[in-house]
């Protein structure tokens, strides 16, 4: 596995078990049969069979929607084909929509993949705007933006998004000096993350031995970009990420956390970094929905209940998928009613509390599954209110079509260099030089 960053989240995250075969996406729906994979119940005798191709683990099948959906249509049988890592997945994806073939009836898109799907394959995809009973206003305007095309074609549904908050320790807090109370902790930062940054230098005057304040400077800087409107490509598709002073502010700030020592010199996801969460050798993470499962997945039982969540300076955004629906398909109208289905408000809220993918329609955040959510890692913390103000302060942004290219090349050929000695402005120009390269700049 590359190194992980969003668009692989979802594998580390939830650890999928998937097939890398030569036919990932091979398979269009058939009509009766049964299922090889075991992904959906029923022989499928004289059944419709609507196919789901998708990165990760979702997590349809596993918050029992695919049976619940079964139980309401006696004639549909669901079954999903998944690739473990996007990285994998979405290549494969790319040439069927080229080729205009092997398409399942339903593809997931990452939301680091939209902005190409969006603009190269809108003619393949059918246009949501215009399937009877899809009503826009369910989602955050952002969201649906994000898979419209400047001519208005919607070719997306939103499931999760990934608003920011800031996860930390309790007790290394105490230690060290700061508050513990979550409303007080995020005054400490509120609408500045340089805040942050002299929060962590306040955190190191009385740190407890062999601690940092965050976990990385990769995820230092992605949670500064995720705030902004404008990251590396403009409206129109061009690479501006060297001209734009926010990404260059970020870049420095959080060179200047690596300079200072406060983040560890670590890159996420990666087995070193797990063994830090285990040991307790931060106190604060950049902290999506999806961050809390992770850190209970690497975390000792005596961490339980010590984490707590804060705001975040400024309210951005780290993940997030979409469902699209291929005009090739062979059940495309009975796709378009599944997809919206398994995206309503309603079914989203039941996989967030099972999945802790949190949904993208306001809808879901007066539910009780996302108003009463607890986690066990961060005791009492209202979590669903939490995130939910986090999602409806998130700014519209533009994604570019290799924004992903672009991030990894800031973290991973960047920031991360400035903890092994190299300055500033070498870790920034090696960045450059690899992500333009990267790009045929």
């Amino acid at each position: 596995m590359r190194a992980r960053t969003r668009t692989t989240r979802r594998v580390v995250v939830l650890a999928a078990v998937a097939s890398l075969g030569a036919g990932l996406l091979a398979g269009c729906a058939d009509d009766g049969g049964d299922a090889s994979d075991g992904s959906s119940s029923g022989s499928g005798k004289g059944k419709t069979t609507i196919t789901l191709g998708l990165f990760g683990t979702q997590g349809f099948k596993e918050a029992g929607l695919y049976k619940e959906y079964e139980k309401l249509n006696p004639n549909i049988k669901i079954q999903e084909t998944v690739v473990e890592q996007n990285a994998n997945y979405y290549p494969a994806l790319v040439n069927h929509l080229t080729t205009n073939s092997g398409l399942q009836d339903v593809q997931a898109v990452e939301v680091g993949n939209i902005a190409e799907v969006t603009d190269k394959f809108a003619d393949k995809l059918v246009d949501f705007s215009k399937v009877s009973g899809v009503d826009k206003s369910q989602w955050l305007d952002w969201k649906w933006q994000q898979a419209t095309t400047s001519g208005g074609q919607t070719i997306g549904l939103g499931t999760d998004i990934g608003p920011m908050a800031i996860c930390y320790r309790k007790d290394l807090f105490e230690q060290a000096g700061l508050p513990t109370d979550r409303d007080e902790v995020g005054k400490l930062w509120a609408g500045d993350w340089n805040k942050l940054v002299t929060a962590g230098e306040n955190y190191k005057k009385k740190a407890p031995k062999g601690t940092y304040f965050m976990d990385s400077p990769g995820g230092l800087l992605n949670a500064v970009i995720s705030s902004e409107k404008t990251k590396f490509f403009d409206a129109s598709g061009k690479v501006i990420y060297k001209t734009n002073p926010a990404i260059k502010d970020a870049f420095d700030l959080t060179a200047k956390a690596a300079e200072e020592g406060l983040v560890q010199p670590q890159t996420q996801f990666q087995p070193a970094w797990n063994s830090t969460i285990a040991n307790n050798k931060f106190a604060a993470i950049a902290c999506p929905p999806w961050m809390l499962g992770y850190l209970k997945g690497q975390s000792k039982p005596e961490a339980t209940g010590k984490w707590d969540v804060a705001a975040a300076p400024k309210a951005g955004n780290w993940g997030g998928t979409f469902l699209t629906v291929p005009k090739s398909g062979k059940n495309v109208t009975e796709a378009e009613k599944l997809a919206a289905w398994l995206t309503a408000p309603e079914q989203l809220a039941k996989l967030f509390s099972v999945q802790g993918s949190f949904p993208s329609t306001p809808g879901s955040y007066t539910q009780p599954l996302v108003t009463d959510a607890k986690n066990a890692m961060t005791a009492d913390a209202p979590i669903g209110k939490i995130f939910a103000d986090a999602a409806k302060s998130i700014p519209t942004q533009v994604i570019g079509p290799k924004d992903q290219v672009v991030q990894d090349g800031l973290t991973n050929n960047g920031v991360i260099l400035v903890t092994k000695g190299k300055s500033a402005a070498e870790a920034w120009e090696t960045a450059t030089k690899t992500i333009d390269n990267n790009l045929e700049q």
